[in-house]
């Protein structure tokens, strides 16, 4: 099954963000990674290790409410307003590469459809309306 998931990009404040959607939704967060946690060849400032790589906040079964901090080191910086896209989790790789193929023709890819550290097929692009899309297939052990 599709699931479809909001996600919200923050300037350093994610964690903060997350701890008081939590205490508004409840729950608790099924991932919190931080930078310092993804693999790399350069180091890391120190400025950037405990920024939020990627948060997730179960709201339902289905729908997750996701985040994480930009970092102008991997050429990102959030723009209120522009800081949000839809996260589209899909189930087989046949269904995420017509998806995310059918869903960028025609727009700008800002990460090609391809494994990562985290999923076995991640991507993301703006389609030509103008929308943010993140398209990825997790691992099996993997969840958020």
């Amino acid at each position: 099954m599709l699931s479809v998931s909001p996600y919200l990009s923050f300037n350093g404040n994610c964690e903060v963000a997350f701890n008081f959607y939590k205490s508004v939704f409840g729950g608790d967060f099924s991932y919190v990674g931080r930078y310092k946690e993804m693999p790399s060849e350069q180091p890391l400032p120190d400025s950037e290790k405990e920024k939020i790589l990627h948060i997730s906040l179960p709201l339902t079964k289905t729908v997750s409410l996701m985040g994480a901090d930009s970092s102008e080191l991997f050429g990102q910086k959030t723009v209120f307003g522009d800081n949000n896209a839809i996260t589209l989790s899909t189930e087989n790789e046949e269904e995420t590469r017509r998806i995310f193929n059918a869903l960028s023709d025609g727009g700008k890819t800002s990460m090609p459809l391809d494994k990562t550290f985290f999923a076995k097929l991640y991507g993301m692009f703006t389609d030509k309306f103008g929308v943010a899309w993140m398209i990825v297939l997790e691992d099996e052990q993997q969840g958020d």
